[in-house]
């Protein structure tokens, strides 16, 4: 049931608001809305249509229908607005209308009409794609490969650009494509980096595209309009084509020069020229089906003269005859003088010659002739060789050393296959040309597909076509004859012609001519888009120009790179490199559709529906193939530069981020990696640290270790998983803005230490929580962490700051909980940069209890980096009293030939004596300063009082006579924290000399030591014994690797737990504390 609305117009209630009350109010809302950014206090994304200073905020806010909304208003236009922008969203082309608009301003007020697609799509698109190789050489190739293999080489190019037609026809359809064509498919299908690559591939492919047409130009004008205007003549017999060459490079050098003069005069000239070169074109491919017609009722008289089977140039002569009849008397022709030493009958003549006769067949014998079955199969040759004609008798007359003296039609390269296609290829491309000018179009979704597609299909039909007739018209020896030596110097296919060859002529020059100077306006214009667009450094000069927007440093790049095509000089060599820039071209516009066709990404929704990403593989595969086809050494030549461009963009060009499908692979990759690791952990042989490094930043958010980030990727070597992670205290809504200056900060720094992967910041209501959360959760399914690196907290005795070892306490028995390896790194800003050497030093392992093998992967993965490189490995392990330290060293000598590592191996005895008096102190002022650390939580009064009385009780007993005489020597007045070895020695002999009942005499003299626990005076005593050793074999060593002891059972020992660690590590430059995960990192087997 149909329904009608009438909009109507809600009047606000209480009628209009006084002026100044509104003034008022709108003064009261521009004050609150400065200071709050949007609603909730969060800015938006940048957008074209969101966030537009353009709307009027006093007509936003005049009633009260939309007050919900109001405090979004600023930030999200309302829909009535922005649906008017929408539908008339317009796209400004990069210098393509400029010219003109800066001559005529009222251009400016006044739209451009749009263009159709019979105008604007269909035209430019047949005009650039028929040709000069049409005119000049698909003759030469119909007779040189035989109409069956040009059959196949035309469909094999046709069918490769109608597929990518369709597949850029998908991505065209596929949302507004502003000016740009097939760079801008691609850099914004495939990013930046292959839209760069591509971009400038076809930016030199058409260059030389340019090229090839004023050498095509220059051919038919030097060949068939006015020969004697060369330069350079031939002086002796073989010079002609080192002569023609030289006039190439001469009058093409002079046609560039005009051509760019004109090109940056004149460029709307070269426009409205256009459909009149095009006009040429379709008159000569007219004239050539009416010519063909013709043949079947009248076929045109151009004889070919043969010598036995091999074909003359009648160049040098008029009469196709040995003698002639004049005045009842035979005579020698101009022709027997070619062959003879004198023009007498009885002359010494070419063997060849004598033996042959000369005779004269049809060179066009017309379309019911039959000749079509002669010219199926292919004629190749190798350079040099005589055209010869097929099924003619001949006799071989001995071997002619002068051959190349004879007036004969000689081949001027050695032609196959592949050749063929590398040369005919230039003459399918120009499918672009619609695309390019999607700017103009009235409906660029629409055009685009149906005017490229039928103008493929109609070049293709008439490509095909002129195979057959061709073949089926003209004799193969004249179809062979590339330059129309045999038919007096016209070109070939003029002779087919009708009325006369001088249409196919005049017409193939001016389109030659428009095509050249089409390449010149249109290259400068594709590499200013590329420039700027920003996304290739070095170019960036070429995106500047005339004050209308004209390209003129384009203009003289271009005009230079084409010169270099024309000091080439061949026409048939300059064609296979413009055929590899556009194959590349064409290849990723079929990936880029086959891309974002499989990725399914929700953007995909093109308007043209006959699309299949397997019709993309196809062509795709098809472009491949072909530039191997044309040439093996070129395409590989198109393939380094585009690859050197597309690393150096990656490496030094512009981030873009355009949405481009690489990210989407990348994704799906990613995805699908993630889900096949998540079956199971890695194997030992695959283990790697895959690192959670957690920062500690400042107040103003820059990161306190940056060297913590430096032995990360000198660990990491860019391999592997890492993850930097920080914690901000406080909630995510009030810290939204530290967190993005945090993240910025952390990356810059991560960038600057090469660690290549990924930032973390949580905020969380305590720093601790922060830390628990980042251990649990960061990573994704099987890319987790499964080690965590940490900076040892220097600051933990300070009171001010007594959280921090509870924190690092917990975190440690987290990482054990999580099974996860942790690696804490003390005095971490002494650790070298990225920009350090060492040249010489050991890397010292302290070996006490097995955990895994992570302290033997570590030094081996840290000297794979310049900065550790040359330091060597030492292993030391600990032997007791009852161990046999001779074959410890043997077995882990033998261990370590097995894991594939060198080092040095040491086995360190630690014999048990009695526990020194410095060792009981320690275990003393350590529990003291628990105690103070416990008082911590009561009020201030009584942590006065505690702290009062602590003091006392230390006066006191430092007071007692006996205390002073035996301790004096262990506890001076600031308590020495370094076990020296001067100390150990001093304690030795002191054991020495006192027996155990004197020992006890001074247990007994110090009441506070039978108080303490027994079990912390154990591992006191652990780590100072352990201290002293190592300080003795590793106090130089560049760095120290130690197994770090987990903590205790009891929370109520963690502090003592902190001043073990501390005792264990003091005098040591560099320690790495190692804690393993409970699992083998490390095997003998491969």
């Amino acid at each position: 049931m149909p329904t009608n609305f009438t909009v109507v117009p809600v009047e606000a209630q209480g009628g209009e608001r006084d002026s100044a009350e509104r003034d008022a109010w709108r003064q009261e809302e521009e004050e609150d809305n400065r200071d709050r950014g949007s609603g909730d206090g969060i800015s938006r994304e940048s957008s074209p249509f969101i966030n537009s200073a353009e709307m009027d905020r006093g007509n936003m806010y005049e009633g009260k229908n939309m007050a919900l909304f109001e405090e979004e208003m600023d930030s999200n236009p309302m829909v009535s607005s922005l649906l008017n922008k929408l539908a008339n969203y317009t796209n400004v082309t990069q210098g393509v209308v400029e010219h003109e608009a800066d001559e005529d301003s009222k251009r400016k007020e006044v739209k451009v009409p749009r263009m159709g697609t019979f105008i604007g799509v269909y035209l430019p698109c047949l005009q650039n794609i028929l040709g000069v190789i049409l005119f000049l050489r698909l003759t030469w190739i119909v007779g040189t490969a035989g109409v069956l293999e040009s059959f196949i080489i035309v469909f094999m190019c046709c069918a490769c650009t109608m597929l990518t037609a369709i597949s850029m026809s998908a991505i065209a359809t596929n949302g507004v494509v502003p000016a740009g064509g097939s760079y801008y498919m691609i850099s914004r299908s495939l990013g930046p980096e292959f839209g760069g690559a591509v971009g400038l591939c076809f930016y030199l492919g058409t260059t030389f595209a340019g090229a090839m047409y004023i050498l095509g130009t220059i051919e038919i004008l030097l060949t068939y309009i006015s020969p004697s205007a060369a330069i350079f003549k031939a002086e002796e017999v073989g010079e002609e084509t080192e002569a023609m060459l030289n006039n190439m490079r001469v009058y093409g050098t002079c046609i560039i020069i005009l051509m760019a003069i004109v090109v940056f005069v004149g460029v709307k000239y070269v426009n409205k020229l256009a459909l009149v070169f095009l006009a040429c074109v379709i008159l000569s491919i007219i004239a050539i089906y009416a010519g063909v017609i013709k043949t079947a009722i009248d076929p045109p008289d151009f004889p070919i003269c043969l010598l036995g089977n091999r074909t003359l140039s009648k160049r040098s002569f008029d009469v196709c005859a040995k003698f002639t009849e004049r005045n009842n008397e035979t005579k020698t022709t101009n022709l027997w003088l070619l062959f003879c030493n004198s023009s007498l009958p009885t002359a010494m003549c070419d063997d060849y010659f004598s033996l042959n006769n000369v005779t004269e067949i049809q060179g066009i014998p017309g379309i019911l002739s039959g000749v079509l079955i002669d010219n199926l199969w292919s004629t190749y040759s190798e350079k040099g060789s005589i055209v010869e004609k097929k099924n003619q008798p001949s006799v071989s007359g001995s071997e002619d050393i002068k051959i190349a003296g004879r007036p004969y039609v000689f081949t001027d390269i050695m032609t196959y296959f592949t050749v063929l296609v590398g040369i005919y290829f230039p003459s399918v491309t120009g499918i672009m040309a619609g695309s390019n000018r999607s700017g103009d179009l009235k409906d660029a979704q629409k055009s685009i597909p149906t005017g490229t597609i039928l103008a493929i299909s109609t070049t293709s039909f008439i490509y095909l076509s002129c195979i057959v007739l061709f073949g089926a018209c003209i004799e193969g020896v004249v179809l062979r004859d590339k330059f129309g030596e045999a038919v007096n110097g016209n070109l070939v296919v003029g002779t087919l012609a009708w009325p006369s060859p001088w249409v196919i002529v005049i017409g193939s020059f001016f389109s030659t001519c428009g095509a050249g100077l089409q390449s010149l306006t249109g290259a400068p214009r594709l590499l200013q888009a590329i420039a700027r667009d920003g996304i290739v450094p070095f170019i960036q000069v070429f995106g500047h120009g005339k004050a209308n927007g004209e390209p003129t440093w384009a203009l003289l790049l271009t005009a230079a790179i084409c010169e270099i095509g024309i000091l080439i000089a061949s026409l048939d060599s300059v064609a296979p490199i413009l055929s590899m820039f556009f194959l590349m071209c064409y290849m990723f516009v079929n990936l880029a559709c086959a891309v974002q066709t499989l990725l399914r990404t929700p953007n995909w929704r093109p308007r043209f529906k006959y699309y299949h990403w397997t019709l993309s593989f196809l062509g795709m595969s098809l472009c491949l193939a072909l530039m191997f086809i044309c040439s093996w050494y070129y395409a590989l030549i198109a393939m380094l530069i585009a690859g050197c461009i597309y690393k150096y963009i990656e490496y030094r060009g512009a981030e873009k981020e355009w949405g481009d499908g690489i990210r989407g692979l990348s994704l799906n990759a990613a995805r699908y990696a993630l889900l096949r690791v998540e079956d199971g952990p890695p194997h030992t042989k695959n283990w790697r640290p895959q690192l959670l490094v957690l920062l500690n930043l400042d107040c103003e958010q820059l990161v306190k270790h940056p060297r913590l980030l430096s032995f990360t990727s000198q660990l990491k070597a860019g391999k592997g998983l890492t993850i930097v992670g920080s914690v901000l205290q406080g909630t995510y809504l009030d810290k939204c803005v530290e967190t993005q200056k945090a993240e910025e900060n952390v990356k810059a720094l991560m960038a600057v230490e090469k660690t290549k992967g990924f930032c973390q910041i949580v905020v969380s209501p305590s720093f601790r929580d922060g830390i628990s959360h980042l251990i649990q959760s960061a990573g994704l399914g099987g890319m987790k962490h499964n080690t965590v690196l940490m900076a040892w907290p220097q600051s933990w005795k300070q009171t001010e700051n007594h959280f921090s070892w509870k924190n690092f306490v917990d975190t440690v028995r987290e990482t054990t909980a999580a099974q996860q390896a942790l690696l804490v790194a003390k005095n971490i800003d002494l650790f070298p940069t990225n920009q350090e050497r060492f040249t010489e030093g050991n890397i010292d392992v302290w070996w006490i209890v097995h955990d895994g093998g992570m302290l033997m992967l570590l030094p081996f993965l840290l000297r794979q980096h310049k900065v550790w490189r040359k330091c060597k490995m030492r292993i030391f392990t600990v032997a007791q009293m009852d161990d046999n330290s001779i074959q410890m060293k043997k077995d882990l000598q033998m261990f370590l030939y097995h894991l594939r590592l060198n080092a040095e191996v040491e086995v360190v005895e630690m014999f048990e004596n009695d526990i020194s008096a410095f060792t009981y102190e320690k275990t003393l002022m350590m529990e003291q300063r628990s105690q103070m650390l416990k008082q911590m939580q009561l009020s201030k009064n009584e942590r006065e009082r505690e702290a009062q009385l602590i003091h006392d009780r230390n006066t006191a007993s430092r007071s007692a006579p006996a205390v002073k005489a035996s301790v004096a020597a262990a506890m001076p007045e600031k308590v020495q924290m370094t076990w020296t070895k001067e100390k150990f020695v001093a304690e030795k002999h002191k054991n020495k000399d006192t027996n155990v009942s004197g020992f006890k005499d001074i247990f007994n003299m110090k009441p506070e030591w039978g108080n303490l626990n027994q079990s912390n005076v154990r591992r006191m005593h652990t780590a100072v014994k352990l201290n002293g050793v190592v300080l003795n074999k590793s106090q130089h060593a560049q760095l120290v690797l130690l197994n770090m002891p987990g903590p205790p059972k009891n929370r109520k020992g963690d502090e003592n737990y902190m001043e073990f660690l501390e005792v264990l590590t003091e005098g040591l430059d560099r320690v790495l504390l190692v804690r393993g995960s409970g699992r083998e990192v490390i095997t003998i087997y491969s």
